[in-house]
């Protein structure tokens, strides 16, 4: 198994939260948030969180997860979602759900997506997309010989919805944006700074064809935006870095732009790209690093983890 950028092993995710708990903030600012995880437990801790990410599906989980602090999918929302999601229409509203699902499987996600957008809030529509988006994560982790163990759509949908633990109310104004990063850190104003840096050598999102990819198009209800995406992060932390020394001065200058929050804590995946003692050279250009922690994870996802506090 080898550490994907879309998701964090629970074992990562502890780690991140045992170097947090050497802190003491109440708020926190997440410019790449990802999954809502790492929010979700820092909201459990009184702290207000402000999470980013470019991707909309990302986005769409942090206001399902983070952002929201009450709201729930009663048993009429859900008869709203479900209703006729197996009847096809005259034609596909998203075509490019083909590239992942086959024609019957295909018409249910576009139905469930259409569905969404009744709902009368957009808490309530976060949390409808957020529950399709773990069926589709379920969906896909069959292949042609286990396909037969799956089961309906309409009754994982509701399985996950009864099993959807109750929203975290911290009382906190928590916040969601989708933003590019850099234009993010420069609006806020919270105490601490949790970088989880992009892996050095993403590809462009579009040809990864991983679990982001297929969100990312469903979320948005088409693949017409993929250019439009890439061409804001292009020279940007988040895009493909050709060379070390690209990502480097990626890395920099956003940590330029964060200058102004107190501390930070920068979360890297050590994979034999860029070593950690290359990034705390990048860091120290900006700010003195001041402790290391590092833990490995070669035998669970086949890299190091280290957190650079500053």
């Amino acid at each position: 198994m080898t550490l994907s950028a879309d998701t964090t092993p629970k074992s990562w995710l502890a780690f991140e939260l045992g170097v947090l708990r050497r802190f003491e903030f109440k708020s926190i600012a997440l410019p790449f948030a990802g999954e809502p995880d790492l929010g979700l437990y820092l909201k459990r801790w009184g702290v207000r969180v402000a999470a980013n990410d470019l991707s909309r599906w990302a986005y769409t989980k942090s206001i399902a997860m983070i952002e929201n602090n009450s709201e729930r999918l009663d048993e009429n929302d859900v008869e709203i979602i479900l209703d006729e999601v197996y009847v096809p229409r005259h034609k596909l509203s998203n075509p490019s759900l083909r590239l992942w699902f086959n024609e019957t499987d295909a018409w249910w996600f576009d139905n469930v997506r259409e569905n969404a957008e009744k709902l009368g809030t957009p808490m309530k529509r976060a949390l409808a997309l957020t529950i399709g988006m773990t069926v589709g994560d379920y969906a896909l982790s069959f292949n042609e010989e286990t396909r037969e163990l799956r089961q309906p759509f309409s009754r994982v949908f509701r399985r996950i919805w009864e099993s959807l633990a109750a929203p975290v109310n911290n009382s906190q104004r928590n916040s969601s944006s989708n933003h590019e990063a850099r234009e993010f850190l420069a609006e806020q104003h919270t105490e601490v700074m949790f970088l989880r840096l992009p892996r050095a050598k993403n590809q462009r999102a579009r040809d990864r064809m991983s679990l982001s990819a297929w969100r990312e198009d469903w979320v948005h209800a088409g693949d017409g935006y993929w250019d439009d995406m890439e061409s804001v992060r292009a020279g940007r932390l988040g895009t493909h870095a050709e060379t070390k020394q690209q990502y480097l001065r990626f890395v920099e200058d956003l940590l330029q732009t964060a200058a102004h929050l107190p501390r930070w804590a920068i979360a890297h995946v050590e994979d034999g790209f860029i070593s950690t003692n290359e990034l705390v050279e990048a860091v120290t250009r900006v700010r003195k690093a001041e402790t290391i922690y590092s833990k490995d994870f070669s035998e669970l996802v086949g890299a190091r983890a280290a957190i650079i506090t500053a």
